[in-house]
């Protein structure tokens, strides 16, 4: 099982339609996940025409700084618990990350939403900065933004994709190009902590 990962898309903010690379990349996943701030359905209207959606209602799309609040809709949740390919996969719009212990900590945050059901995969966005990490035999992971990278001007983003066919589940991000995409550079990112 793959799924394309996004986050952070700020549609119409950014711009009015998302890069046609994002629809083009994902042609073939078996869902999208959406970690929030999307800021207008119909991104996940589009993104459903190519795979189900399964979103998380980032604080963009509750009316924060006078944005439209965001109709109650099936594919939008504040937090998920799926099970995909034999993983548990989490999927919300914000933890705390930096952790900032003792209160703040991944673990924490997983209690919070999950409950005893602890996830395999822990997906978030919110800070537009991507990331994979392992952290307290959790995978971590925010694909950064698509539209707003590291919180900068408009410009090609990131987008991530999870392989959930293995032992472990395997996330990757990608730097969108102008013809697609290519491996994100690790040794670039800009990680604001």
């Amino acid at each position: 099982m793959r799924a394309g990962l996004i986050s952070d898309t700020h549609i119409p903010e950014a711009m009015d339609e998302l890069w046609p690379q994002v629809y083009d990349v994902f042609d073939g996943v078996d869902c999208i996940l959406h970690a929030g701030d999307i800021y207008d359905i119909r991104v996940i209207d589009q993104l459903s025409e190519i795979a189900p959606v399964y979103a998380a209602r980032g604080n963009g799309d509750d009316g924060s700084g006078g944005r439209e609040f965001q109709p109650d809709d099936a594919r939008l949740r504040e937090t998920w618990l799926l099970d995909l390919g034999n993983f548990k996969v989490g999927l919300t719009h914000y933890i705390p990350m930096p952790e900032m212990p003792p209160n703040l900590t991944v673990g924490r945050w997983v209690n919070k939403l999950f409950g005893d059901e602890r996830p395999d995969v822990l997906m978030f966005g919110d800070t537009h900065v991507e990331q994979v990490d392992e952290i307290d035999g959790i995978l971590v992971v925010n694909p950064g933004s698509p539209t707003f990278p590291h919180n900068l001007n408009t410009q090609l983003g990131t987008v991530g994709f999870l392989e959930l066919g293995g032992e472990k589940p395997v996330a990757t991000i990608h730097q969108l190009t102008e013809h697609g995409i290519e491996p994100f550079d690790w040794s670039n990112s800009r990680r604001p902590w």
